[in-house]
């Protein structure tokens, strides 16, 4: 039960989710919003030029009608004047195709944003496949869409009719006209009609721009073992990440084992915790911690210290002190610098004893260790 609850698609989409689907091409749309916006755009050109479009188309009209002498007798006079009137149309005409050309831009961003996606134009085979083409037409997508352009259309037809059948008379009217005047009263009858019917697709609108965002939103839900799966994909297998955590630590420790050879002092606790220690006058203002450790690790400092000649101390206060306060590579803390100061001054006495003989240095014992500095392992 709690496997198939798993494999529903309950859950809202990721944020990654959205923006890959954006990256493919995929957001809302709305056909009757863009639709709604063209005609809309439309509507208003013709109504905003009516009158300079009647003005010129009629004046075109008029001149057309007329004969002229010229004319008859000059085929390039006729032709110029021709090409004349078709730029002055042009010209009338253009702001009209302007508005509807910013419409046709701007209506399919105002759902779903500005977008360019090139796997969207990239070619799929996959839709060629025959099956899964009566799949889409049976759909439950497709039906939707079937039942809507039926409702739309049937809703458009009847409001066009009732608008049109209202002005039967005025359109009989327009034929006793003069053409300067029944051109312009056939462009704003007709810009009025058409906004009337164009109001329509706002009720098409509301209804179809709730809806492709709900679809796309049902479209793009993922189940339970979708977002456990994008979670290990961006934050990363745990397994994989405690391995390479793992490989990070053995490479680590490899590195610090390398340094004890080097390291000038080991001090221990003596069996729970060891530090190495290493001082280059000249290229280090204090002495750094080279290698630290617990238990099975502090082990391996002391035998590898032993193995290569490295004094160890057992100075169990001091020891605890930089196990607690220090990281590799770091100098050792100010409050420590008596101590150790102190320890190095008995390894430079002792390698000079083991050189040239004589009286063995007195082993440092109760080494200074400031109170803040000190680390109680019991109570820790």
């Amino acid at each position: 039960m709690s496997e198939e609850s798993d494999l529903e698609k309950t859950e809202e989409a990721s944020p990654r989710r959205l923006e890959k689907a954006r990256e493919d091409g995929d957001v809302a749309r709305s056909r009757e919003l863009v639709t709604l916006v063209i005609l809309g755009a439309g509507i208003s050109g013709l109504w905003l030029t009516s009158s300079s479009l009647g003005t010129t188309f009629g004046g075109a009209l008029q001149h057309g009608l007329q004969f002229d002498r010229k004319s008859a007798f000059d085929a390039s006079h006729m032709l110029t004047q021709a090409g004349s009137m078709v730029l002055e149309g042009l010209l009338a005409i253009a702001p009209f195709f302007g508005m509807m050309m910013l419409a046709a831009l701007v209506g399919p961003i105002i759902l779903g944003g500005w977008l360019f996606s090139t796997k969207a134009i990239a070619p799929n085979f996959g839709k060629l496949n025959p099956l899964a083409g009566i799949g889409r037409m049976f759909s439950t997508q497709s039906l939707a869409e079937l039942t809507k352009a039926l409702a739309k259309s049937l809703l458009v037809g009847l409001v066009a009719w009732w608008v049109i059948s209202g002005h039967v008379g005025d359109m009989v009217a327009l034929m006793g006209e003069p053409a300067h005047r029944a051109l312009p009263h056939a462009i704003r009858m007709i810009v009025v009609d058409c906004a009337v019917i164009a109001a329509t697709l706002v009720i098409v609108a509301m209804i179809d721009v709730p809806y492709q965002l709900w679809s796309h939103a049902k479209k793009l839900r993922m189940s339970r073992e979708d977002l456990r799966q994008e979670h290990k994909e961006s934050e990363g297998d745990p397994h994989v990440k405690a391995n390479i955590r793992r490989m990070q630590q053995q490479v680590a420790k490899r590195r610090m084992m390398a340094e004890v050879p080097k390291a000038d002092i080991v001090v221990t606790n003596p069996t729970h915790f060891a530090v190495a220690l290493k001082y280059r006058d000249g290229d280090m203002r204090a002495p750094r911690v080279v290698a630290k450790g617990s238990d099975l690790v502090a082990q391996r400092i002391r035998e590898l210290a032993k193995e290569h000649n490295v004094a160890v101390l057992e100075a169990p206060p001091l020891t605890r002190a930089l196990f607690k306060h220090t990281r590799l590579g770091d100098e050792i803390p100010a409050g420590l610098y008596t101590a150790v100061a102190e320890v190095l001054a008995w390894v430079y006495q002792l390698k000079r004893w083991k050189d040239e003989g004589g009286d063995a240095p007195r082993t440092p014992t109760d080494l200074p260790v400031p109170s803040e500095l000190q680390y109680n392992v019991s109570a820790a």
